[in-house]
């Protein structure tokens, strides 16, 4: 039994604190705002999972217990993460969770929280939990029977309407990180998970990690809000795997999906209510795998896969802190092509800071 500590008392900090109570995990949650506190145990927490969980113990921050948790989870907005990330580190858990995006486009101490890290043998994960899906699992299963890969795309569309269905007591993006880019929302940073998903395809295609990216995105500014809607990705790999990622904040009803193009077949996966694999393979009929899920499952399936990585019977971290590096490298890198009009480099030996990345004139 893992003790868990979880800073953030919003939709993601529920979320896990029910995962964890689901594996059995003893829950504390920590949060800066007493009436997010209150929320979190009279409304989000009882109306999500029917009931309020009395063994869950809820703190104000500055009241926070310190040490003495195996976990540390970070629920809270990306502009906060770097800090908080650092400053869990001191207390020596096994591991810390942070959730998506990992931080903001700036990679503000990107490169010391790599050190530090690696230095105290925590384990940092990054929650971007639907590389760790069976949908996810499933289509790289499948792609030995599609021949050699012609291309990868993925797209997140989705109306963040549901954002803040999901979060009431927010009027809108305005009122939150996800309407300002550089705090790490917009489409951009809040649907990361396609870029994120496109990443994982390729390492298990072969096709080594993303070195180039041309982007274009749209940007909505006013006196309240700055944030990308959409967010499109032309991106290349080491291995030279070319592919493309779409994200936007506006599409209704939303597409969560991906394809795997093979000479000999084709791979699609898409993310819902309910998960499907859909493939072709050579003179094959069509097959498909429906995978039921419930929301909450999407979040155990996370905890599972820390919980097997800890304890050694998991051996593949695909949430792992270089890949959310990886990931938060691309979205720096698209903000940076728009911001041009140039295709962008990543140079991993200069580190997962802004100096990875310079820009080339495209012809």
């Amino acid at each position: 039994m893992y003790n868990v500590k979880i800073l953030g008392a919003g939709s993601i900090g529920n979320h896990l604190a029910n995962a964890s109570r689901r594996m059995g995990w003893n829950v504390t949650i920590c949060d800066l705002d007493p009436a997010a506190l209150q929320r979190t145990r009279d409304e989000i927490y009882p109306m999500r999972y029917g009931q309020w969980d009395d063994s869950i113990q809820l703190f104000n921050a500055s009241d926070a217990p310190r040490c003495g948790f195996d976990l540390i989870f970070i629920g809270t907005p990306p502009d906060s993460h770097m800090n908080l990330t650092l400053e869990a580190i001191k207390e020596k858990p096994k591991a810390i969770l942070v959730e998506k995006p990992l931080c903001t486009p700036a990679l503000e101490n990107t490169d010391e929280l790599y050190r530090l890290a690696e230095e105290s043998g925590v384990k940092i994960f990054v929650g971007y939990n639907h590389v760790v899906s069976a949908a996810a699992d499933k289509a790289i299963e499948i792609i030995p029977e599609i021949g050699s890969i012609e291309t990868l795309d993925v797209e997140f569309r989705e109306h963040w309407g549901g954002i803040f269905t999901a979060h009431p007591w927010l009027d809108g993006p305005q009122d939150t990180y996800l309407g300002f880019w550089q705090k790490g929302g917009g489409a951009s940073g809040e649907h990361s998970h396609a870029i994120n998903l496109w990443q994982h395809l390729a390492r298990n295609l072969g096709a080594g990690r993303v070195t180039e990216v041309t982007a274009s995105l749209e940007y909505v500014k006013s006196d309240v809000v700055d944030y990308d809607k959409l967010c499109l990705l032309n991106l290349s790999t080491e291995n030279g795997l070319v592919g493309r990622v779409v994200q936007d904040v506006v599409t209704r009803p939303a597409r969560k999906w991906g394809r795997i193009q093979g000479k000999d077949g084709f791979v699609d996966i898409t993310i819902g209510s309910e998960d499907r694999v859909l493939w072709q393979a050579g003179n094959n009929p069509q097959e498909e795998q429906v995978i039921k899920k419930t929301r909450p499952d999407d979040f155990i399936a996370e905890l599972k896969h820390v919980a097997g990585i800890l304890e050694g019977t998991q051996d593949n971290n695909a949430i792992s802190l270089e890949c959310g590096l990886d990931t938060m490298l691309v979205v720096a890198a698209a903000h940076m092509s728009n911001s041009t009009g140039q295709k962008v480099l990543i140079d991993y030996s200069k580190g997962f800071s802004a100096a990875a990345l310079t820009t080339v004139q495209t012809p």
